[in-house]
């Protein structure tokens, strides 16, 4: 799920139409040798996050290492997490609830 630049997203999740979802946590786990960061944003399409939007912006994640975010969020339906980090060694992973 990583990217290979900060200013490059992808879609960790979608809420699905007539959905809703409760974000429970996101983990974010850096593979590789070397420090990254990353980035995480909420919004209602697939393009590049605002400044409105950032939920973590250029967070550092150590080598070797994981971040557990505890969050308890609400997503209406067709919202969108999107994700970014320095290296496509970053893998993001989303727990959640939904609701139809």
């Amino acid at each position: 799920q990583g990217t290979a630049s900060t200013g490059t997203y992808a879609t960790l999740y979608t809420t699905p139409a007539a959905t809703e979802a409760v974000t429970s946590s996101i983990v974010i786990c850096n593979t590789a040798a070397s420090s990254a960061t990353y980035r995480i944003g909420i919004m209602g399409s697939a393009g590049t996050p605002a400044a409105e939007n950032w939920l973590v912006y250029d967070a550092a994640i150590a080598a070797n290492d994981s971040v557990f975010l505890t969050l308890g969020i609400c997503l209406d339906a067709t919202k969108f997490i999107r994700v970014s980090s320095s290296a496509n060694t970053v893998t993001f992973s989303a727990y959640l609830s939904e609701i139809s």
